[in-house]
């Protein structure tokens, strides 16, 4: 291969040589890579039968076996996962964004599908849903986890999860929010390195998930509802006048707990602009005020029960978009920062969403047509690392370029007359270019 560029395929093969030694065997080292390039290659339809006819292997039993029914440790194989995203995109200005993601089923046998709300969809629908976490770093996100969310109707029938192969330690009720815990523990445990861990109202309304976190000691800015309640920042503990009866034993919050909609009523709002999109640049406006947040131990205050006592301080972040919506946040960030960053950390969650989108759109995460928890979860696992091959290779056309970006600013610079003195420009980071294309031809038979 030495003195020609490599093509996809053969960079793929050398790419995936960590992948490869999780694998062991040599007959699953020799599917792993057919079935990565299958992914990638050309063609609509990424299920099994349609692939392996595309490779020319004849029959699809090679393939459906090393998916669905080989004998390998996909741990092993995740792992490596993460350790090559962190390679990609991690670091201390990375983000962790925390979501999930609907495939649409027909049926009732396919593991864990159900009747459910999929965020995705905005509405309900019957579908798989998967726990996703993706670490995005600028413009370039690298999914790290994809984990099957188990509804109630399956949880408690073990029949039905013995026959879907649900390994013991997967088929309990687990919330979705249990669920990106258990995932973030998994990543941290793997060295991943990222600054902030981002995500929407559906994981941010849950008081527990917020705390975990935070008890991680880590950093996280999450969407709420409206309703959310909290105090202001300033709020003491007092004790209650009594006015018959046995005096008070417990001190209460001197002044009530109220919505966030509220708190932020009378705030000073920012028009910010936080990127610049294909049709140009994204504006909201933004405020932003300290709070305590209402999720402490659970009291009757002042005869009102189920209130909870002041929690730990943080932003309370509002965000008020030109079509009229109106969204609010949580963020445990540092006191001293300004609003312009606060904003551009909760809109970092975006990219997520493209990733889910490539994902199915250019991968075929949602063709797996088999109905097995092991199945499904192996198919999920050679999607995100068909994806971060692809980042690595966008990724080294984008350094490729702003090398030859200084090599000729350098050239230009070296024929510019002395007389003639370079006005000094402020650096700028080159855009990033889409997933490559592979060199394929796309919607083919």
């Amino acid at each position: 291969m030495a003195g020609r560029t490599l093509d996809w395929q053969d960079e793929l093969g050398l790419w995936l040589g960590p992948f490869l030694d999780r694998l062991g065997h040599e007959a699953r080292r020799r599917m792993c890579p057919l079935y990565v390039s299958g992914l990638i290659g050309p063609g609509d339809r990424k299920s099994i039968q349609p692939m392996a006819r595309r490779l020319a292997l004849g029959e699809c039993d090679q393939l459906h076996h090393f998916i669905a029914a080989g004998v390998w440790d996909a741990a092993l194989v995740e792992t490596e996962l993460l350790v090559q995203a962190d390679r990609l995109v991690g670091g201390s200005n990375a983000v962790l964004v925390i979501d999930d993601t609907a495939i649409p089923k027909k049926g009732k046998h396919s593991v864990g599908v159900a009747p459910q709300y999929a965020s995705s969809l905005g509405k309900t629908a019957n579908c798989q849903t998967l726990v996703s976490l993706t670490l995005a770093r600028g413009e370039v996100p690298v999914m790290l986890a994809l984990r099957l969310f188990l509804p109630e109707s399956w949880t408690s029938d073990q029949a039905r999860l013995k026959r879907a192969g649900v390994p013991v330690e997967y088929g309990t009720a687990r919330t979705k929010p249990e669920i990106a815990l258990a995932e973030i523990d998994r990543v941290i445990a793997a060295g991943v390195r990222f600054g902030c861990v981002l995500a929407d109202a559906g994981y941010g309304s849950n008081a527990a998930f917020r705390q975990e976190l935070t008890a991680r000691k880590l950093t996280w800015a999450v969407g709420i509802p409206r309703h959310l309640k909290v105090y202001p920042a300033a709020v003491q503990m007092a004790w209650p006048v009594a006015t018959r009866g046995r005096s008070p034993r417990r001190q209460v919050p001197d002044t009530p707990s109220i919505p966030a909609e509220d708190m932020l009523a009378n705030a000073k709002w920012r028009a910010i602009s936080w990127r610049t999109g294909t049709k140009g640049k994204l504006k909201a406006s933004f405020a932003a005020v300290r709070v305590r947040v209402a999720d402490g131990s659970p009291k009757c205050i002042k005869g009102r029960s189920h209130q909870h006592l002041p929690g730990n301080e943080a932003w309370l972040i509002g965000e008020h978009r030109m079509s009229g919506e109106k969204k609010y946040y949580l963020a445990n960030l540092p006191a001293t920062i300004d609003l312009r960053t606060l904003a551009a950390t909760i809109k970092a969650r975006w990219i997520c969403e493209q990733a889910h989108q490539q994902l199915k759109e250019e991968l075929g995460l949602d063709h797996f047509e088999g109905r097995s928890w092991q199945g499904l979860h192996r198919h999920a696992l050679m999607t995100m690392i068909a994806y971060a091959f692809l980042q690595h290779r966008r990724l080294k056309t984008a350094r490729r370029e702003k090398k030859n970006q200084r090599a000729t600013a350098a050239a230009n610079s070296a024929r510019r007359a002395p007389s003639h003195p370079r006005t000094r420009r402020s650096p700028t980071a080159a855009a990033m270019p889409a997933l490559p294309k592979m060199d394929r031809q796309r919607k083919t038979a």
